[in-house]
This record gives C-alpha cells, sequence and structure tokens, in this order.
C-alpha cells in the first residue's frame, strides 16, 4: 500500500491508534501543518478507518508563500528567525488552531535534503510545534539522520508521539509561556 520508505512502521500504527482513542474518547479533533514531511503525517493518519472521527484536516505548507497565506505566519518572522525554526512552527501551529475547529494542532518544517541545509540549519534539522486548546504551545528542534526519506520519515514519527504526550500529560494553558526545545547540537561523525 505504502512505498517501502514512507510506509507506517508498527511503531507508527501504536502511536497513531492511541491517538484517534484517547481523541474519540474526548470528542476531540487534530489537525496538522506540513512543510518537509509534504503530508506523510496526514497520510499515515488517513490511512486509519475511521480517522475522519478524530482528523479534521491536513495542510501543506512546504512554501514560505504558503505559510504565510494559509496559517497567517507574518512574513517578517520567516524573515528574521526563518521557516525551519521554533518561532515559525509556533506560528504555523497556532494560525492552523486559529484557522479550524480543532482542538490540538501540530506543525512540522525542516530541511530533509540532499540540498538546502547551511547557515543556521543544516540538513536533517526538524523543528516541530504542538498547541492545543487548553496546553501550552511547545516547540522542539531535531536533527535526524539518513537520507531524504528517513529524514521526513522520523520527523513525521516525532509529530506523531509528541501529540501523544500532550494527550497523555498536556502543559496547563498559559497564553504567556511557550516552551522551545533546542538541544545542543550533535556533532556528525565522518
Amino acid at each position: 500500500m505504502f512505498p517501502q520508505s514512507v510506509a507506517p512502521n508498527p511503531d507508527v500504527d501504536h502511536i497513531t491508534s492511541e491517538i484517534a482513542h484517547i481523541l474519540r474518547a474526548r470528542n476531540q479533533m487534530m489537525a496538522v501543518a506540513e512543510s518537509c514531511t509534504g503530508g506523510l503525517v496526514a497520510q499515515w493518519i488517513t490511512a486509519r478507518p475511521g480517522s475522519s472521527s478524530w482528523f479534521e484536516r491536513g495542510l501543506v505548507t512546504y512554501s514560505n508563500a504558503s505559510k504565510a497565506d494559509l496559517l497567517g505566519v507574518p512574513w517578517s518572522l520567516i524573515r528574521d528567525a526563518g521557516a525551519v525554526s521554533g518561532p515559525t512552527v509556533l506560528a504555523m501551529a497556532k494560525g492552523l488552531l486559529n484557522r479550524s475547529s480543532v482542538d490540538w494542532a501540530v506543525s512540522i518544517s525542516g530541511i530533509a535534503g540532499p540540498d538546502g541545509g547551511g547557515g543556521r540549519n543544516q540538513v536533517g534539522t526538524v523543528w516541530i510545534g504542538w498547541i492545543g486548546q487548553t496546553a501550552t504551545a511547545s516547540a522542539s528542534r531535531f536533527y535526524f539522520s539518513g537520507d531524504r526519506a528517513n529524514v521526513r520519515c522520523s520527523a513525521a514519527v516525532a509529530a506523531l508521539s509528541g501529540l501523544l504526550s500532550l494527550l497523555v500529560d498536556p502543559a496547563p494553558s498559559d497564553e504567556n509561556l511557550v516552551h522551545i526545545v533546542e538541544p545542543r547540537i550533535p556533532k556528525r561523525v565522518s
């Protein structure tokens, strides 16, 4: 059903099953705005029968223009922070939450490679943002190795895993509190 490089693995199946169970039990919906993953999260979710009862929409906002037009990310933020940054994925998630009737929004922006790395972000850098109607917005930066397919799949799994963690133990909402996690950049082994 899926090309080998993007086929959901047993972990993904378990994670999406848990997300589905929790959201259905709470009568809640989620949405996702994807850049570097190109709709992979939405593809995995909608492969599950009954996903329309808990998944409202998925947007592929690959270009900076689509981030601005569809999600309301300010051009000045994209220019100053970069498209692949904590502030940008938080703005993407907040824009998605505000433009839809969902309880949870996930956003992803990164550099899957093999080209595009440089400056503040190398190939394999992915930022993921999460926000809930009653949970604090948060964003985390990840570094994934491997080829383009591996970076995309790893990012999609991390996005779903992060959402599941928030669903299980959400941080209380505080309009003035935003968590941005930037781990140290690991040294690449040659």
